[in-house]
């Protein structure tokens, strides 16, 4: 009897720390596949693909030609075509998908967040009193920072971006980032507003601590709707999802 395949679909630190977890496991065949943003990925634990698959399509072709038995979404929570595409696929292939996603960071009363919808939006939402602004959402995503270039920006990612903001410093570098090296940081450069995605976790929570102990603003862009699928918030709750698949494919005997 071979072991059940099971395809994470990696990207983020959650993705990481669940191959490592799993890479110890003599009852999965696991393959970790990257989108290929990065352009300097770190090391992993288990077989590694790197690379987009073609869509819906290109997706379900690797899943019924690589038999995999599990998927599990551990793409970053904006990665909302992604997890769409998943969805579908896990569907049409009646291949069991869990959808690991952190818990999105909550708004207390001492936090002055303003939200908005997307990307665009947090653009607009800058208003048109020059600022120095922190921005960090990625590389994919910068362009609508372009359309406003009466303020300053400091750009933090893990690559450089393809988009080049008019009277910005960026910064390279890969989280997590502490609250004190963050303020520092916002320290340095002037910050005046703060940018944002609402990631979730722990690794990237320290600009927004920080940001409130400055009493600086942060406009948070919203996650974008889930996919649908069946989704839980740890590590660990994936690994009970993967144990009882486990142990009903080894009693159905495939």
């Amino acid at each position: 009897m071979g072991k059940p395949h099971l395809l994470i679909l990696g990207g983020t630190g959650d993705a990481r720390q669940l191959a490592e977890r799993l890479s110890a496991r003599d009852d999965l065949r696991i393959t970790l596949s990257l989108a290929g943003r990065t352009k300097m990925p770190l090391p992993q634990a288990v077989r590694t693909r790197v690379g987009g698959f073609g869509g819906v399509d290109g997706l379900a072709e690797y899943v019924r030609a690589d038999h995999v038995d599990l998927l599990v979404d551990a793409t970053h929570p904006f990665a909302a075509r992604i997890s769409a595409n998943v969805f579908v696929v896990a569907q049409a292939t009646d291949t069991p998908l869990i959808v690991l996603d952190r818990p999105a960071w909550e708004k207390a009363e001492s936090y002055q967040w303003i939200e908005v919808d997307d990307v665009a939006a947090a653009a607009m939402a800058l208003g048109d009193e020059p600022r120095t602004v922190f921005l960090t959402i990625g590389r994919q995503e910068l362009a609508p920072f372009a359309d406003h270039p009466q303020h300053r920006y400091v750009v933090r990612s893990v690559d450089p971006a393809a988009v080049t903001l008019p009277n910005s410093t960026v910064i390279l570098d890969r989280g997590p980032f502490d609250a004190e090296a963050e303020e520092a940081l916002m320290r340095k450069h002037g910050v005046e507003i703060v940018v944002s995605k609402n990631s979730g976790g722990n690794a990237t929570y320290g600009k927004i601590l920080a940001a409130r102990r400055l009493h600086l603003p942060v406009i948070m862009v919203k996650r974008p709707r889930p996919s649908g699928a069946q989704t839980v918030g740890s590590i660990a709750a994936v690994e009970d999802w993967i144990d009882a698949h486990v142990a009903a494919f080894t009693e159905r005997g495939a």
